[in-house]
């Protein structure tokens, strides 16, 4: 299939090779930029280092101070963000299952109410896993270590392919980029060809912005995880 990769670099491009490597051609047409924030760190150190995504593990690594904090143990959301904060010198890291409810489940497995942690995230946030853990008494303190910016416009290479009918399909990694998709596409007069693509999406929630806008997901993942939105690419009809 020829399938339209949305999210931000450097996923943009790991994203397409694997699509490759499946006998896919996949067109790498970004809507999103992400840019570490350069906020310093709170103060205080904490017990724990919470990461939700690979973004927030890879500005993480590079934040101003962090060098007393490189042993602390971090826990990431999923594989990807556990191998980004290896990468980036963080840990012991350890891994849940993928999304932020498994994350705060860890938190609870491990630490004790009344602990300090630190939360790398996005300017874009969802809400978990801060809220449960906040609630549960621990105390959270929150870094917004980067943000997403959506591009000025639909991408050229997306632009033509669109108009020429030369996609099949479009992979969602995030509720944020689905979104500036969609719209960026119909801001450029593409909107019924964007809605007519096969749509794979992470999550449900992933999904969320497409159907309140009658774009039907053709798949969503079972597990907010790369294997098992790449998997659905098997089911095409």
């Amino acid at each position: 299939m020829r399938i339209w990769v949305s999210r931000p670099e450097p996923g943009a491009s790991r994203t397409g090779r694997r699509l490759a490597e499946l006998g896919h051609e996949p067109l790498v047409a970004p809507v999103l930029a992400v840019r570490p924030t350069g906020t310093p760190l709170p103060p205080g150190r904490p017990d724990a280092i919470l990461l939700t995504s690979a973004n927030g593990a890879e500005a993480l690594g590079r934040t101003p101070g962090m060098e007393g904090l490189r042993a602390i143990p971090v826990l990431a959301v999923g594989a990807r963000t556990a191998a980004a904060a290896r990468a980036a010198g963080l840990g012991p890291v350890e891994e849940a299952e993928g999304d932020g409810a498994a994350l705060a489940g860890r938190v609870r497995a491990r630490f004790a109410p009344g602990c300090r942690l630190l939360l790398a995230a996005g300017e874009d946030r969802k809400a978990e896993p801060a809220a449960s853990l906040a609630a549960a008494g621990y105390e959270v303190a929150l870094l917004v270590a980067y943000a997403a910016e959506a591009v000025a416009g639909l991408p050229e290479a997306a632009a033509q392919a669109l108009a020429a009918g030369r996609l099949d399909a479009a992979l969602h990694y995030s509720r944020r980029s689905a979104e500036v998709a969609y719209e960026r596409a119909a801001a450029a007069g593409h909107g019924g060809a964007f809605g007519r693509l096969r749509h794979y999406c992470l999550s449900d929630d992933v999904a969320a912005p497409l159907e309140a806008r009658g774009i039907a997901a053709h798949f969503v993942a079972m597990r907010p995880r790369e294997e098992d939105l790449l998997a659905g690419l098997a089911d095409r009809f």
